[in-house]
């Protein structure tokens, strides 16, 4: 499972905000063996007063943060760190100064998914990547 929430000032995220969709899937995808078909993406874009970052960030900042269940593996989540960073930058234009990203890990049995337990559910891909 991954989760994603999206945070960058409205002006700048709305424009974007299906591409922008789209790349972080993708390096979801590839850099966790992901199933493509699982997408579960929020935006909150915000109004400039109410979103502080420091000096050095353009209108552009944005956030990422993932939760997943653990049990990927350092390399993994490098790479999709890496992945996020790279596409990111080329195809919406957020430099890399301009993004920050967090991936929150919880255990599965910390997850409520179609009525079970995560640690009850029947995956059709693996978490220990």
């Amino acid at each position: 499972m991954a989760q994603v929430k999206i945070y960058g000032i409205r002006e700048h995220l709305k424009p974007i905000q299906h591409k922008l969709s789209d790349i972080i899937h993708s390096c979801i995808v590839e850099a966790f063996k992901y199933p493509a078909d699982k997408k579960f993406h929020r935006f909150f874009p915000m109004e400039q007063e109410d979103f502080y970052y420091a000096p050095g960030r353009t209108a552009a900042y944005t956030i990422l943060e993932i939760s997943i269940f653990e049990g990927r593996s350092t390399a993994s989540k490098k790479e999709l760190i890496r992945l996020l960073f790279e596409r990111i930058r080329d195809g919406v234009g957020i430099s890399p100064e301009d993004l920050e990203i967090t991936i929150f890990e919880t255990p599965t049995a910390s997850w409520g998914i179609r009525g079970l337990p995560g640690d009850e559910l029947q995956l059709n891909y693996n978490v220990n990547i």
